[in-house]
C-alpha cells in the first residue's frame, strides 16, 4: 500500500472508533433491555475491543495483507452478532458499512472494493440467518445497502479531497525546492559575472600600467625626465585605482562563493571587518554544527553585514555582540548593541533606517522569523530564527 494511502487510513480511524463506540453502546442497551446477560455483554465487549484495536492498528495490519485485515474484522462483527442475539441488527448495520467504506481508503480500486463488499455482504446474510429468521433479510438488506451507499459515497469524497490536499502540498514543496534551485543558479551566474568583471578590471588596469611604463621608458631614453615624472604620478594613481577595484571585486567574489566558503569563517571575517573599520569591540559567539545550504549562508551573511552596518552608521555603540548558532537545530542569528536605539515602528518612515526594510525582505526569503527589540537610548537587539526543513541540511 502507498504511503499516502496509509496516511489517509490513519486520519480516518479516529471518527471510525467514535462510531464503533456508539454502535457498541446502542447494542448493549438493546440487548440488556430485553434480557440482562452480563456474560454476553462481557464477551461482546471483548470482541468489540479487539475490533476497535484492529481499527486503531489498521495502518500496520493492512500494510502487507489487507485482505486478511478485512476477513478478521468481518469475522469479529459476525461473532458480535452471534453474541448479542437481541441487538445484533445494530451491530451488523453499524459496523459492516464502515468496514466497507474503509476499504475505499485502503484499496481505492473498484474491483477490490467490490470484492470486499461481496465478502462482507455474505457474512452479513449468514449472520442474520444464524441469529434470526431468514425473513429478516428482506428488512435488513435494504437498510444495509442504503448505509453502504452513504458511507462509500462519503469515503470516496473524503479520500478525493485528501488526495487533492496531498497533491497540493507536494506541488508547493516542489515549487519551494525549485525556487531555492533558481536562487542557487542565480548566485552561480552572479559569481561568473563577477569573475568576468574581476578579469576585465585587472586586465585593463595592468594593460594601462604597462603602456604608461613603456611611455616612461621612452621619455627617459630621450632625456625628458619632466614628462617621465608626470607619467609616473599618473601611473601611481592608476595603480592605486586598479588595486582598489581589484580588492572590491575579490571581496564580492569571495562573498559569492557560498558553496565553497566556510560558514563560521565567513561570519568571523564579517565581524573582524566591522571591528577594524569602526574600532568598536565585537564579541562573537559561534556554534555551527549543521551544513546549511548556500542560499541560507548567503542570506545570513548579508543579514549580519546589514546589522553591523546599521550599528556603525546609526547606533554610536561602544559594544556589540554577535551570535550565530544552530545548537537547537534552529539557526539563530542575534546582533545586539548598547547604542542609542531607535523606534522600530518608524522603519521606512525615518530616513536612515531603510536598510531594515531590506533586512525584513531577506528574512522573508530565508523563511525565518525576525524580532527587533529597540528603544531610544536602550540599544538594539535584532534576532533572526530559522527552523530546519527537509533537504536544508546534510
Amino acid at each position: 500500500m502507498a504511503k499516502s494511502q496509509m496516511s489517509e487510513l490513519s486520519i480516518s480511524r479516529v471518527p471510525i472508533l467514535i462510531w464503533v463506540a456508539l454502535v457498541y453502546a446502542a447494542t448493549i442497551i438493546l440487548e440488556n433491555a430485553v434480557e440482562s446477560s452480563p456474560l454476553r455483554s462481557l464477551l461482546f465487549t471483548a470482541v468489540i475491543s479487539l475490533h476497535a484495536y484492529l481499527h486503531w492498528d489498521a495502518e500496520r495490519m493492512a500494510r502487507g495483507r489487507p485482505w486478511l485485515y478485512f476477513v478478521i474484522q468481518g469475522m469479529l462483527i459476525f461473532a458480535s452478532a452471534l453474541t448479542m442475539t437481541n441487538g445484533f441488527a445494530v451491530a451488523l448495520l453499524g459496523l459492516f458499512p464502515i468496514l466497507i467504506g474503509q476499504s475505499v481508503g485502503i484499496y481505492y480500486q473498484k474491483l477490490k472494493v467490490t470484492f470486499v463488499f461481496l465478502l462482507l455482504y455474505g457474512l452479513f446474510c449468514l449472520a442474520i440467518i444464524s441469529v434470526s429468521e431468514a425473513q429478516q433479510l428482506a428488512l435488513l438488506i435494504p437498510l444495509l445497502l442504503l448505509l453502504v451507499i452513504v458511507v462509500v459515497a462519503y469515503a470516496v469524497l473524503f479520500y478525493q479531497q485528501f488526495r487533492a490536499r496531498v497533491r497540493t502540498q507536494a506541488f508547493l514543496h516542489d515549487l519551494e525546492l525549485a525556487h531555492m534551485k533558481v536562487e542557487e543558479l542565480t548566485i552561480a551566474n552572479e559569481r561568473q559575472r563577477m569573475a568576468r568583471d574581476l578579469h576585465d578590471t585587472l586586465a585593463q588596469g595592468v594593460a594601462g600600467l604597462i603602456m604608461q611604463l613603456e611611455a616612461i621608458d621612452s621619455y627617459l631614453e630621450k632625456g625628458n625626465t619632466g614628462r617621465a615624472q608626470q607619467i609616473v604620478g599618473q601611473s601611481m594613481k592608476q595603480a592605486r585605482r586598479t588595486l582598489a577595484e581589484a580588492r572590491e571585486a575579490i571581496d564580492n567574489l569571495r562573498k559569492g562563493a557560498w558553496s565553497e566558503l566556510d560558514f563560521a569563517e565567513a561570519v568571523r571575517e564579517e565581524v573582524a571587518r566591522f571591528t577594524q573599520a569602526t574600532g568598536v569591540p565585537a564579541e562573537l559567539m559561534l556554534d555551527l554544527r549543521l551544513n546549511w545550504s548556500s542560499v541560507t549562508v548567503q542570506h545570513v551573511l548579508h543579514i549580519v553585514s546589514e546589522c553591523l552596518t546599521n550599528v556603525a552608521k546609526h547606533a554610536a555603540a561602544s559594544q556589540v555582540g554577535v551570535t550565530v548558532s544552530d545548537q537547537t537545530n534552529e539557526l539563530l542569528v542575534l546582533v545586539k548593541d548598547n547604542g542609542r536605539g531607535f523606534d522600530p515602528d518608524s522603519i521606512g518612515r525615518v530616513a536612515g533606517h531603510y536598510g531594515l526594510i531590506g533586512l525584513r525582505e531577506r528574512v522573508r526569503l530565508l523563511g525565518a522569523e525576525l524580532d527587533i527589540q529597540s528603544g531610544t537610548g536602550a540599544g538594539t537587539a535584532i534576532q533572526v530564527v530559522k527552523g530546519t526543513r527537509r533537504g536544508e541540511t546534510t
